[in-house]
């Protein structure tokens, strides 16, 4: 299950995707648009890292992200419909979580991600406790889980 697999796939099912990046900070994107022909399905990527550029750019209602908080299901679920309405990508994804080594709490630890992935009428929001303080390896570990995914899926 690699990246390569999954931009085959995306290219030969004629595909396209769009991402809403948080904790991942671009990675997901730098990982699909790295191969040549990935303007073929790529349409979009999205770093809104900070709660202002969730609601702007996104349009997450901010009484989701007072009640709930940006790492929560609810928040990832806003992101990825929200950006399914912008993108009009066939498939579209979203990323919120703790990538650490700092800012996790008891509620919400660091290694706590959210992956939001809508194709169609399908809309399934993830959520995963990876068990590191490494910032590079939970991004890293995301991103593959998000790939896992979408091969999965198409």
């Amino acid at each position: 299950m690699s990246i390569e697999s999954l931009h085959k796939k995306l290219i030969r099912k004629k595909l396209t995707i769009s991402l809403a990046e948080s904790c991942t900070g671009g990675l997901l994107a730098h990982n699909l648009t790295k191969l040549a022909h990935s303007s073929k399905y790529f349409q979009m990527g999205l770093t809104t890292y900070s709660n202002q550029a969730k609601i702007n750019l996104l349009k997450v209602d901010k009484n989701i992200i007072k009640k709930y908080g940006a790492v929560s299901k609810e928040c990832c679920k806003a992101m990825v419909k929200n950006l399914s309405n912008l993108s009009k990508s066939r498939i579209n994804v979203s990323i919120t979580g703790i990538a650490g080594p700092g800012g996790g709490s008891k509620e919400k630890p660091v290694g706590l991600i959210y992956i939001g992935i809508k194709k169609g009428n399908y809309l399934k929001i993830y959520e995963h406790k990876f068990k590191s303080n490494n910032r590079n390896k939970i991004q890293l570990l995301t991103v593959k889980e998000v790939i896992k995914k979408l091969l999965n899926l198409i």
